[in-house]
């Protein structure tokens, strides 16, 4: 009986992370109900603010024979939203609506940034490769993300300019096209010899 208990618990404690975390697949689009932290306010402010919760994020757990024979890790590599994490402060419901979409800019920037990384990890890791060097992939497109993102925030006053921000995303998204072997679950072709 307390094996069911446990199970239940665990399969419930499963569907909850789940439903909290938006992984990208370039069709679900953010929307406002996303935005479930508690600090989330519309209306009866004097400020606008948004934290998006878009991540770019790696891990990986094997042994060191694993980690010798592979060469794919795009599983790894996660572009992820969490709704519980995402707030947006706002003035009125259309400054609120602009934010969101300056957040769903900030997820795909992930996701192009995601791609990114897939790309150089298959690209640089050799057979007798050491773990370390994926740290420093890592921390260079990290910083190359927020790089952009920063810039982002300011050409288009974190949204509120939408017409530059529909650029700029347009961008992003034929950007992201540029690296279709290295979606998450894609398998990138052998490099010929």
């Amino acid at each position: 009986m307390k094996k069911i208990i446990s199970i239940t618990l665990l399969f419930i404690a499963v569907q909850i992370n789940a439903q909290n975390n938006i992984e990208w697949d370039g069709k679900y689009q953010l929307q406002l109900s996303d935005f479930q932290s508690n600090t989330t306010q519309i209306g009866n402010v004097k400020i606008n603010s948004i934290h998006t919760a878009s991540s770019l994020d790696f891990a990986f757990q094997m042994s060191n024979i694993e980690f010798v024979f592979t060469k794919n890790f795009n599983s790894k590599v996660n572009s992820t939203f969490k709704r519980d994490a995402a707030s947006i402060i706002a003035i009125n419901t259309n400054t609120a609506n602009y934010l969101v979409n300056f957040a769903q800019n900030e997820f795909d920037l992930s996701e192009l940034y995601a791609r990114k990384l897939r790309k150089e990890i298959y690209d640089q890791k050799g057979i007798f490769s050491d773990a370390s060097f994926l740290q420093v992939l890592y921390d260079a497109i990290q910083k190359q993300y927020t790089e952009e993102h920063a810039i982002t925030s300011k050409i288009t006053d974190l949204g509120q300019n939408e017409k530059k921000l529909l650029e700029i995303r347009t961008e992003v998204l034929k950007r992201i096209q540029e690296y279709p072997d290295f979606c998450k679950s894609c398998k990138p072709p052998k490099k010929k010899s």
